[in-house]
């Protein structure tokens, strides 16, 4: 029995070990999604192809929720991927737009940081909507995130702002379609 084991793992090792750094790769340091739907439009279509690193703020047990220690806070701007508040069996796609303590407000489709007019030319006027929310505080350890198609996208306007928590990456790279193959902005 021991020969047979001997001759299988070194037969088999490469694909082995192969197989285990794709499974820690996926869940401790990055992932690969398919976008569901068209609510981060025209950055990133439906279908895209794009890289989220899950270490871009926090290193976490792999498979859960659970952060070990935090390495940085996602900023304004930055594309996010993380757990849907209302079920976490979902992921989301969107963009922060405040972080904690900042004073959002939008006033029909202008968005409004700490007073001041967020210039979004991200969001194309085809995308714009002229939806209005008032002003609210970001909370501690939550973020104000807003998808780029603001008529179809279901957003903090919604939901709230998202807890820290259920942020596990930033979308950094688009790999397919080829011709949008780059760095995501």
């Amino acid at each position: 029995m021991k020969n047979w084991l001997m001759k299988l793992w070194y037969e088999y090792r490469g694909f082995t070990l192969f197989v285990i750094l794709m499974v820690i790769f996926r869940t401790a340091l990055a992932d690969w999604n398919t976008v569901p739907t068209g609510s981060m439009k025209p950055t990133i279509l439906e279908g895209d192809r794009i890289l989220v690193n899950k270490l871009a703020y926090d290193l976490r047990v792999p498979l859960t929720h659970v952060s070990i220690f935090r390495i940085a806070d996602p900023k304004r701007g930055d594309i996010v991927v993380f757990r849907y508040p209302r079920d976490t069996s979902k992921s989301y796609i969107k963009r922060v737009i405040g972080v904690a303590g900042d004073h959002i407000r939008i006033d029909n489709g202008q968005v409004y940081v700490n007073g001041e007019a967020v210039e979004e030319d991200y969001v194309p006027s085809d995308y714009a909507d002229s939806r209005s929310y008032p002003e609210i505080t970001v909370p501690r350890n939550t973020f104000f995130v807003l998808g780029d198609h603001r008529t179809m996208s279901n957003d903090s306007r919604d939901f709230g702002p998202v807890n820290e928590r259920f942020i596990y990456g930033k979308a950094v790279f688009g790999y397919w379609p080829m011709e949008k193959m780059g760095r995501l902005r």
